[in-house]
């Protein structure tokens, strides 16, 4: 699909972070998009790691030095799934986006005018996988569009 119609073509945003069920629901949001003739932004949200102040007052994020370095780090994460998850001639559908802060802030920035978002369910088995893990229940509660919660297991695509 040429650039030009994809710019006001439905969005789907999806919530990756490697794990089983967000490789699941980048799946799905990619088959989704394929059929409304959608794009998607897969979003990775990452934090800078805290460091001690001297005399133990308080927390500063890390040294400016590994920013850089931790942006690429999440970056290759990224497209590492994305090259893994989805076939490559659904990849052009997707556009790759990088947010600083807390997961669920990040999905709810980028799901804003999205038609719908897509995010994977991150329980621990048993009793416990009943639970809808604390970024799933935030974006289904504060979300300005429709949000599927995603289960399963990934499974690799073909080439």
């Amino acid at each position: 699909m040429p650039a030009s119609s994809m710019s006001n073509a439905p969005r789907v945003v999806v919530g990756v972070d490697g794990s089983p069920s967000s490789r699941a629901a980048l799946r799905w949001a990619v088959g989704y998009a394929v059929l409304i003739g959608g794009t998607v932004d897969a979003v990775m949200a990452r934090q800078l790691p805290e460091t001690d102040l001297i005399g133990g007052f308080g927390q500063t994020p890390a040294e400016v030095d590994d920013e850089g370095v931790i942006a690429d780090e999440v970056r290759q994460a990224l497209d590492a799934v994305i090259t893994e998850e989805v076939k490559p001639d659904d990849r052009s559908r997707i556009t790759a986006r990088i947010f600083e802060g807390h997961a669920a802030a990040a999905l709810l920035q980028a799901a804003d005018g999205a038609e719908l978002v897509a995010v994977g369910h991150r329980g621990l088995g048993g009793f416990a996988a009943a639970a809808l893990g604390s970024t799933g229940y935030y974006v289904v509660y504060h979300a300005n569009c429709p949000v599927l919660i995603v289960r399963g297991e990934p499974s690799r695509v073909t080439s």
